[in-house]
């Protein structure tokens, strides 16, 4: 599957984004889908997750409350809707899928994804 995310920019504090992460070449509906985010020097850190359907997710702790992550799979894009952003919240953002055992419903770590979007920046001014 090719991942291509888009959405990002340059926004003050307090304001929204809505990322978008758009999938072709595979079957969607089948990938847990995930979002991570990079600054320069740093490891590639966990945001959110969904599963299969969207109805279960999971939030790092920096960003629940704040944002929130949902797909649509009949248009094979998954989104990340961020509210109340804040200068900590710039950084490099990626789109993942995962296939991990039928089990499993959610990913919370880098490894566990397969495939990765290009990355959309988003920059959060004070």
């Amino acid at each position: 599957v090719q991942l291509q995310a888009f959405g990002g920019g340059l926004v003050q504090a307090g304001a929204s984004l809505r990322l978008a992460c758009r999938a072709s070449g595979g079957t969607f509906s089948r990938y847990v889908m995930g979002w991570f985010r990079q600054t320069p020097g740093k490891e590639r850190e966990f945001v959110a997750t969904v599963d299969w359907t969207g109805g279960t997710t999971s939030y790092s702790d920096s960003v629940k409350g704040r944002f929130t992550i949902s797909r649509d799979n009949a248009h094979a894009t998954l989104y990340l809707q961020m509210n109340s952003l804040k200068p900590e919240d710039t950084a490099q953002y990626y789109c993942a899928a995962a296939l991990p055992p039928w089990t499993t419903v959610v990913v919370t770590s880098a490894s566990g994804y397969n495939w990765w979007g290009q990355g959309t920046q988003v920059t959060v001014s004070s």
